[in-house]
């Protein structure tokens, strides 16, 4: 029982100290054998620490690595975006201008045709005061051609 403990607690350091107290011969074996363990468990502290900064080192690189590759997918994915709604909002500027220009003329000369078109009241004329007077059938015929020319 006592010899598993020693095993499971010292494994092979025990060994490897006693190997060289024989090997080397001081003449303080006792003194010699725990200087070498102390420097034995300082030096195998100091690599599980280097093996645990190492890991973390890794994983860190891992991270940055996987986060480098999401912001590049993202860029792309925002060009791809940005490129649809390029060419969804693209209307050739002469197209838009112009068919803005044509509803806002047929807006504006459809009440003015209206206008023209009604009745005079009993005992006044069709055209404004200072308007020279323009028999009905060319009024229309005026009226027509200009419908003509903004559609």
């Amino acid at each position: 029982m006592e010899t598993e403990y020693l095993k499971r607690c010292f494994g092979n350091c025990l060994a490897q100290a006693l190997a060289e107290v024989a090997k080397v011969r001081p003449s303080d074996p006792i003194e010699y054998l725990a200087h070498w363990l102390c420097h034995y468990r300082k030096t195998m502290k100091a690599k599980e620490e280097n093996m645990q900064e190492e890991t973390q080192l890794k994983e860190e690189y891992d991270r940055s690595l996987k986060e480098a590759e999401m912001a590049e997918m993202l860029k792309q994915e925002e060009y791809q975006i940005q490129q649809k709604c390029e060419m969804g909002h693209k209307v050739p500027v002469s197209v838009a201008v112009s068919t803005k220009k044509t509803i806002f003329n047929q807006e504006s000369v459809k009440p003015l045709e209206e206008a023209l078109e009604q009745e005079p009241l009993p005992g006044t004329s069709k055209n404004p005061p200072g308007m020279p007077q323009i028999p009905s059938s060319e009024l229309a015929d005026q009226t027509t051609e200009t419908s003509k020319l903004h559609k």
